[in-house]
């Protein structure tokens, strides 16, 4: 039996915890979830119980506690031996887009948050949430016209960390319809036929919770 442990938020909204949920399900490790209700007047005392910095996703290993979605993934990675790309510079590639996903983009995750089971939403186009799509957009296309020979992911055959960083941005662009290049809407459809990101969202259409400053 696994000692791993998965902190998570509800699965419609949190974006952070859809990401280490999805690459140790791709790595097969074994973990079981833990869903902590956003947005109610016992997270703050539940989610304190599994983390310091009191916020989803935690993972515990037995007594050890890892947070941060991309620590989490780099861990799982330790766990698996595998995650990032085999060869070097694809490798640190992967690792700049997976770190450019984790502290950039302020105006996408702004104007479009992530909702799983919402589709055909429309906000104003900024230059600033423009730029931010169009940015993503060439990462991809990069990716996949350097890498798609070997497989569909962004890397070639091998979910890595990337995909898994840039999973809620799939979802996002589905929510609002976000225009792309061919190259980039091909890894969109890639990403939404994956049958571990078809469970997240299923289970995010069966929640039964709606938080109102998400929508």
């Amino acid at each position: 039996m696994s000692n791993l442990k998965l902190a998570i938020g509800n699965k419609n909204y949190s974006s952070w915890s859809l990401r280490p949920w999805m690459l140790l399900r791709h790595l097969g490790l074994e973990f079981e979830e833990v869903l902590l209700q956003l947005d109610t007047p016992q997270f703050k005392a539940q989610v304190a119980q599994w983390s310091p910095a009191r916020r989803v996703p935690v993972l515990r290993d037995g007594t050890l506690a890892i947070w941060d979605s991309l620590a989490i993934c780099e861990y799982a990675c330790e766990l698996a031996g595998r995650g990032w790309p085999r060869e070097r510079a694809a490798r640190a590639r992967a690792r700049s887009l997976a770190s450019e996903m984790h502290s950039g983009y302020a105006a996408l995750r702004g104007s479009w948050g992530m909702n799983a089971r919402a589709r055909n939403r429309h906000t104003a186009m900024t230059p600033e949430l423009a730029a931010d799509v169009a940015r993503i957009d060439e990462a991809w296309s990069g990716c996949r016209a350097d890498h798609g020979a070997h497989g569909p992911w962004l890397f070639g055959a091998d979910y890595t960390v990337a995909d898994a960083m840039f999973a809620p941005v799939v979802l996002r662009f589905l929510t609002y319809g976000a225009q792309l290049s061919k190259p980039a809407a091909a890894y969109v459809e890639t990403a939404l036929a994956d049958p571990v990101l078809r469970e997240w969202i299923s289970a995010a259409e069966a929640e039964p919770w709606v938080i109102p400053g998400y929508e």
